[in-house]
């Protein structure tokens, strides 16, 4: 007879180990990432566990947060994502969201604004450059 409750994530010797000093940062936070992918019961996959954790680091907290604390931002993260799609697609063409929409949505913040506009800008400065290479790629060989 099989049973109802779900399978314990089990832990791996790396994560069980004391870690030694890695040669890389990347190295830390990677080995860090692995271990704590599935967040608690749920199952649920973590997506932003590294870049937060970089993120926090760069703001002042400890080189290894706390993996609660990572897993808090990471779902308010996960949940601001969530509402500001939801918004934009009820504020644009039903079933896509298009940047439009969102510099609608954030156009009373000025601070957020200002930072999609730059993204934007360097968006395009990026694709102006890579197609620049690319030519100048083509036309030697």
């Amino acid at each position: 007879m099989a049973s109802s409750t779900p399978p314990t994530p089990t832990t791996t010797a790396a994560a069980a180990a004391p870690a030694a000093a890695p040669a890389a940062d990347e190295d830390q936070f990677d080995d860090e990432e692995d271990a704590s992918q599935l967040a608690g019961g749920s199952g649920r996959r973590r997506l932003f566990s590294k870049e937060l954790r970089c993120m926090m680091y760069g703001f002042g907290d400890d080189r290894n947060p706390y993996t609660e604390s990572v897993d808090l931002l990471e779902d308010l993260v996960i949940e601001f994502i969530t509402q500001m799609t939801q918004r934009a697609m009820e504020v644009g063409r039903n079933g896509r969201v298009q940047v439009e929409d969102i510099m609608y949505l954030v156009r009373k913040d000025p601070r957020k604004y200002a930072r999609v506009r730059d993204l934007l800008s360097m968006n395009e400065e990026l694709k102006k450059a890579r197609k620049a290479f690319d030519e100048v790629k083509y036309a030697a060989t």
